[in-house]
């Protein structure tokens, strides 16, 4: 029997229902976080009460984008959870993204920026450790590719200059832009983050490769080093 079949029957019928009207009738503004992931979960699991649940899997990844963001590992670690309930948290995910994500890809990223952050907030800010990704944008700045170039320990991740540009010039970028997240939330740059921004700007100049940006993202905010002058 799996965490999922847990013998502590619930017969919610009354409550679920309540849930479902206030959300079908105000939207998801009139529930709580814990109340949205409750009546998630009860979804997946029918006939268990899913609030304690709910609130164990929010104290412990520190919130709904912690809990969103999560591996399906780290999440099914938790008592009480399988393959079908962290199945149901990671589509709500992936859509999510879906439709950050075509936002993003609808118009010139330059002129969509706002568009961009909100996706990869809802993507990397509370990414247990850090990834580095490159936009690749063509001559009218749209996107033509979002790659994940590093994959590093809780506090870094590796990333090479010429791999960089070389991948820029294999997919014909006329620009890209650099991203990365800092678990710690703190999205302050370190010198290594602009030693390597300025060295990625130099090697692309020489190719005819803009930098537009590096983007830092942390739980506390972002930073653009083009906007803090260190670019």
């Amino acid at each position: 029997m799996t965490g999922e079949a847990a013998s502590d029957r619930h017969d919610g019928t009354g409550h679920r229902a309540r849930l479902r009207q206030r959300l079908l009738a105000a939207g998801g503004d009139a529930l709580l976080d814990h109340e949205l992931v409750e009546y998630l979960l009860a979804l997946a699991i029918p006939r268990r009460d899913t609030k304690p649940l709910a609130k164990t899997l929010l104290r412990e990844f520190g919130g709904l984008g912690g809990l969103l963001t999560a591996t399906p590992e780290a999440i099914q670690r938790v008592k009480g959870m399988g393959e079908t309930s962290v199945a149901a948290i990671k589509i709500v995910h992936a859509a999510a993204l879906r439709m950050l994500q075509s936002d993003v890809a609808a118009r010139p990223v330059l002129a969509n920026w706002q568009a961009l952050l909100d996706y990869l907030r809802a993507d990397m800010a509370h990414h247990p450790v850090e990834r580095v990704r490159v936009l690749h944008l063509n001559t009218r700045n749209m996107l033509i590719r979002d790659e994940l170039m590093s994959e590093g320990s809780i506090d870094e991740a590796a990333l090479h200059v010429r791999e960089v540009i070389r991948r820029a010039i294999d997919l014909g970028s006329a620009a890209i832009i650099l991203v990365h997240n800092h678990p710690s939330g703190d999205p302050a740059p370190s010198r290594a983050d602009i030693e390597l921004t300025r060295a990625i700007a130099e090697a692309g100049k020489r190719m005819g490769i803009a930098l537009h940006d590096h983007l830092i993202i942390g739980t506390e905010g972002h930073v653009s080093l083009r906007a803090q002058g260190l670019i």
